[in-house]
């Protein structure tokens, strides 16, 4: 049987980058097509609605019915930034469907002993279906002599990429806890480089950012949050950030959930968006969504509308869920509208180029081509 064709006609089109006021896009198989001479079988009209590549979360940690609830709000890439291995490998084997969102992973994550998240994951464990594996029962890493090791077992593991926790507990008022300081810092950077894995850092303050940028990791996944707007070390941050060509993933809904939309944290972490998007720093979505909150899919829409209120422009906002996270995160094949590309599409009503919430507005959602049933979306 021949591969379903779907022209979507008379469109308006955020391609990754730019916007083009009307187009044809055809979908041929599980590949976004050139106009080719073989009628459409289902044709589109997209008259009033903007196609959107397939929106990429940048910051996620993914558990069972995460990845289909995503997709259902258009998110058709999680980037989970830990996940244990017996989970992982359920995550991945779900992700092979084409009615959940695909799936990209840290895997265990580098932390001390002790630190960030065990306390988490302890308090998680009562909730979850294996006990065992969320006790904070995972490779933890004390010295860089261990560096090379650690990250061999990632990559065994089938890491993505390499995440490094960097957070002694003082944002959140809590006790100090174990983090990971500056010189292994550096060496699971030089470890993780050698054999081709990226490196994204937990921070939360300036002083975890400055160690971070450091050891030259490739991406914070989080922006700071401790200093307010006009506080020096912000600057000095922003630059080094820009400098040194570092991605910052955004987080805003996560801290908004955290502490409040009016709270002194979330003010700042919006300060900080702002300023390090204008310094010409690459700035990811992320939401940080988990199973309580942020949501997975819905947190992303509301991380767009925060991204705009920080100042970005809606598309520019759009670009940094779409081919920004494509681009950082090594993946070629979506993120942008493009012949050849992988049919991941969202058609929206409205014009999300000028009025950000119109992503919310879902006509349809495509996942490698298949449709995703409207009883699906609910």
């Amino acid at each position: 049987m021949s591969p379903l064709r779907t022209l979507i006609r008379d469109v308006r089109v955020f391609d990754g980058f730019r916007t083009i006021p009307r187009a044809d896009v055809l979908i041929d198989g599980d590949r976004i097509s050139g106009a080719g001479s073989v009628g459409p079988d289902l044709l589109i009209d997209g008259t009033g609605r903007t196609l959107l590549p397939g929106l990429i979360d940048a910051h996620t940690h993914t558990f069972d019915g995460s990845l289909a609830h995503a997709l259902t709000y258009g998110v058709t890439t999680e980037l989970d930034m830990f996940c244990l291995p017996s989970n992982l490998a359920r995550q991945r084997k779900l992700a092979e469907r084409d009615d959940v969102a695909d799936l990209r992973s840290a895997g265990v994550l580098a932390t001390a002993p002790g630190g960030h998240p065990t306390a988490v994951m302890t308090a998680m464990a009562a909730t979850m279906d294996e006990p065992n594996d969320a006790v904070g029962r995972f490779d933890t890493i004390e010295g860089p002599a261990q560096a090379e090791e650690f990250v061999a077992a990632r990559l065994a593991e089938g890491s993505d990429y390499l995440k490094i926790v960097i957070d002694d507990g003082s944002s959140s008022g809590t006790s100090p806890t174990p983090t990971i300081g500056r010189e292994l810092a550096t060496a699971l950077v030089d470890a993780a480089r050698a054999v081709g894995l990226r490196t994204v850092a937990h921070v939360a303050t300036a002083r975890d950012t400055a160690i971070a940028l450091d050891a030259g990791v490739d991406g914070l996944a989080h922006v700071w949050s401790d200093k307010v707007p006009g506080h020096p070390d912000n600057a000095e941050l922003v630059h080094r950030a820009a400098t040194q060509g570092v991605f910052v993933i955004s987080t805003l809904v996560y801290i908004e959930s955290l502490v409040g939309a009016d709270n002194q944290r979330s003010t700042n972490a919006a300060y900080v968006a702002k300023a390090v998007h204008r310094a010409g720093v690459p700035l990811l979505a992320g939401t940080d969504a988990n199973p309580y909150a942020p949501l997975h899919g819905d947190g992303l829409h509301r991380e767009l509308e925060l991204l705009t209120r920080a100042g970005l422009t809606p598309p520019q906002a759009l670009t940094a869920t779409t081919s920004a996270p494509a681009r950082h995160f090594g993946l070629p094949d979506r993120g942008r509208i493009a012949p050849g590309l992988r049919a991941d599409l969202v058609l929206v009503e409205g014009d999300p180029t000028q009025d950000i919430t119109a992503t919310r507005q879902i006509a349809a959602i495509w996942r490698r081509g298949e449709r995703l049933s409207r009883t699906s979306m609910g």
